[in-house]
């Protein structure tokens, strides 16, 4: 029933957003590994403030809030990179992962929906121009934190779902594959490129069509 509940609150966040009311937001920054920071804060704690600008980007680019009144419990996580859309870089990757670490602990977290910051998109896949910059040793490692930050949210103890508005491709694909349910606004797209040129996508969740 939580589920059914959470996939319904997962449809009003399609572009254009549907109000939801007594929402509150944290920066992905504020999660202390192993638990999510006390009262679900609404600011940028002290602690936070003091970031470099590294980690100011990286609050931008996973927006977290809390769901009130009726929907308490449900934590919807946000991709927020407009500008490279949504693509995955070792940055986004490594805050998806501390996020998964504080939720799978938090008692209070019924369901977790992820979804796009940004209209016409949700994720299309890794960041080809960052992945051009890295040596190969780098590669390997990215794609290794990648496999095991996915297989993290499929694993995330309480259902999870995917609201897929707009382009969902390769990670991004994946990353949709890794939710317990997926909810696809007309507009989305979805592909797992990579398979027309032979190649197994990097976090291995074709696996999961077999079930699906």
């Amino acid at each position: 029933m939580a589920a059914t509940a959470a996939a319904k609150v997962a449809l009003r966040l399609f572009h254009p957003r549907g109000s939801l009311a007594a929402v509150a937001w944290s920066p992905a920054s504020s999660f202390s590994l192993g638990r999510v920071s006390p009262g679900c804060c609404c600011g940028l704690t002290a602690a936070a403030r003091k970031y470099s600008s590294e980690a100011k980007a990286l609050e931008e680019e996973l927006r977290v809030r809390y769901l009130d009144d009726e929907h308490k419990g449900i934590v919807v996580l946000g991709i927020n990179r407009a500008h490279a859309k949504n693509a995955l870089n070792k940055n986004l990757v490594k805050t998806i992962s501390k996020v998964m670490d504080a939720l799978k602990t938090d008692k209070k977290v019924r369901t977790v929906i992820f979804r796009s910051e940004v209209p016409g998109v949700f994720c299309a896949g890794a960041d080809l121009k960052e992945r051009a910059k890295m040596h190969a040793s780098e590669v390997s490692s990215f794609v290794s934190k990648a496999r095991s930050t996915i297989n993290e949210m499929a694993n995330l103890p309480v259902p999870t779902i995917a609201a897929i508005d707009g382009i969902a491709l390769g990670g991004g694909l994946e990353l949709a594959l890794a939710c317990d349910i997926r909810v696809a606004a007309s507009s989305a797209k979805m592909g797992l490129v990579e398979t027309k040129l032979a190649i197994i996508p990097g976090a291995g969740m074709d696996f999961f069509f077999i079930i699906m």
